[in-house]
């Protein structure tokens, strides 16, 4: 079968590369949602409508379509920073805390309109550190196009004192959950 990965996320694309053939097509749809849903519904919400943007490009409809979007959750829901300024307040304000880390993910079948969403969540801890880290981790430039402003795969390690579930949702691909939807739902199993 043709899977298709609504995303050009360099993370997503190697670990789901680790075990299967896919072709990237990353999504273009406007990330909006309404202010009234829930963490969780925002996350799953953005992946479908990921998934349905990417099944509109595709004519042949024998695709299965896999999408993703990764939110970080502490007071609010903190995206991607705008800039360094905002991407040193959500570190600020995710110093010596607990936050979540919500990735949704929707996986379509085309040729049967089969669609499961669903969500992992993990919590973070992040450890204790001045502003002059903060500073010095921003330096780095990991923090552009990462929701919650860091990327726990590279300098953001020395931000986390501890994860509570899943690290590979904090990456932004809960592979394991996801393959389990493919094995049982989809007949797909990674390890073919």
């Amino acid at each position: 079968m043709r899977i298709v990965l609504a995303s050009k996320s360099p993370r997503r694309i190697e670990i789901l590369g680790k075990f299967i053939k896919f072709e990237s097509k990353p999504s273009t749809v406007e990330e909006t949602y309404s202010e009234r849903m829930k963490a969780k519904e925002v996350a799953m919400y953005l992946s479908l409508i990921k998934a349905i943007d990417i099944d509109g490009k595709i004519e042949e409809k024998n695709a299965l379509i896999i999408s993703a979007d990764t939110i970080v959750v502490s007071d609010e829901i903190l995206e991607k920073p705008k800039n360094r300024d905002e991407a040193f307040s959500f570190l600020k304000k995710l110093r010596n805390r607990k936050h979540k880390v919500i990735t949704g993910y929707t996986i379509l079948n085309q040729a049967n309109l089969k669609k499961i969403t669903n969500y992992e969540e993990t919590e973070v801890i992040f450890g204790d550190y001045d502003d002059n880290f903060i500073n010095k981790y921003l330096d780095k430039k990991e923090y552009r196009d990462k929701a919650g402003a860091y990327a726990i795969q590279g300098y953001g390690k020395l931000l986390v004192k501890k994860i509570i579930g899943d690290y590979m949702n904090i990456v932004g691909f809960p592979i394991y959950s996801i393959s389990k939807h493919l094995k049982r739902d989809f007949d797909i199993d990674l390890m073919d």
